[in-house]
């Protein structure tokens, strides 16, 4: 069997209300899916987002460099991942979008030419997998109702936007909790609102609030500072922005800079990257979470969520991504009830046009 062609289409899908971090404000999902067919008439799904405040990542370029990394890969067997691997790195330099979305598309081909679940395939750890809410910033009040609504919604754990304002950020943390109760895990996103003092100093501030986790204090290139406040605080520091690829990662292991890392298919370039991540981690003691872009639609958030249901160290979901999307770009994929993602029990990632 051998990769015969690949389609490329942008899509463009407004979120239902604007989306604030402390890089900025996301008001649209721009998305290339991917089509790849084989000469036996199967098709496998992908997609790459565009992920300006985080990846910088272009949705033209996304586009063009699918096109690139399709000639690269054309007439090869999609079994032979490792060798689609390699091909895409010696090809094209980062775009870590684009290698995802060839990369997410050739895995459903895999699944679906051996009769498996990605999940199943990927490591078959579990058959789902819990994700987080996110609240973006807001007025603190406005957010302690947001998240109220989520936990009634079903969700046990809500992760908090902040980084805009020192003295606001500890006042959304306060009514956060006094609006979901003692019971709800919180995780705090400063998206490297802070350097390394603030952290410390916040830090303290809010862990009375019983914080689960803070990701990604500092500037993304500053590990030494990510390192000091890991070190300084009693809350675990999660790395994600300092994080892109499994060399990355090598790097925040020697330092010791985090506790947890966050993995993103668009941020590293997919499913095999991500495994390399986690193995890393792993062997390191270091759990990981699974995030995603808030540009991402169901065909990301199937293939983030069968690598999570897949394996045992990454113990932490934040795949909240078609919650804040208007419409979706294609049937099919996981299914998210509360708090709970379900993985489709069919073969590759169970998506359909």
């Amino acid at each position: 069997m051998k990769i015969s062609s690949i389609k490329v289409s942008e899509i463009e899908i407004p979120l239902n209300k604007p989306f604030r971090i402390s890089l900025g404000i996301i008001s649209k999902a721009r998305i290339a899916m991917v089509e790849i067919q084989t000469d036996e008439g199967i098709s496998g799904f992908g997609e790459g987002a565009s992920a300006l405040l985080i990846t910088g990542d272009v949705l033209g370029g996304i586009k063009e460099g699918i096109k690139i990394l399709g000639n690269a890969i054309i007439g090869m067997d999609p079994i032979d991942i490792e060798k689609v691997y390699w091909a895409m790195n010696k090809t094209l330099m980062r775009n870590p979008a684009a290698k995802a979305a060839i990369d997410i598309a050739v895995h459903d081909l895999i699944g679906k030419i051996t009769n498996q679940p990605l999940y199943k395939l990927l490591g078959g750890y579990r058959d789902t997998f819990i994700t987080d809410l996110t609240i973006g910033i807001d007025d603190p009040e406005e957010m302690a109702i947001s998240a109220k609504k989520a936990v009634d919604q079903g969700f046990g754990t809500i992760k908090i936007k902040v980084g805009i304002s020192l003295k606001e950020d500890v006042e959304r943390i306060q009514k956060i909790r006094e609006a979901v109760g003692k019971d709800v895990r919180i995780r705090v996103d400063a998206n490297q609102g802070w350097n390394a003092k603030e952290a410390i100093n916040i830090i303290g501030k809010i862990a009375e609030y019983d914080i689960e986790l803070v990701e990604q204090p500092v500037p993304a290139c500053d590990l030494e500072g990510l390192a000091h406040v890991t070190k300084n605080t009693p809350v675990p520091i999660m790395a994600d922005e300092s994080v892109f690829n499994a060399s990355d990662v090598l790097n925040i292991i020697k330092m010791r800079a985090a506790d947890i890392i966050n993995i993103k298919l668009m941020k590293c370039g997919g499913l095999k990257e991500a495994q390399k991540i986690n193995t890393l981690a792993e062997v390191a003691g270091m759990e990981c979470m699974l995030g995603c872009m808030a540009e991402e639609s169901n065909i990301g958030i199937t293939a983030a969520a069968s690598l999570g249901a897949a394996c045992k160290n990454i113990t932490r979901g934040d795949l909240d991504a078609t919650f804040f999307l208007s419409s979706l770009p294609i049937k099919g994929g996981a299914v998210i009830e509360g708090g709970k993602i379900n993985l489709p029990n069919v073969p590759g990632l169970g998506l359909m046009i």
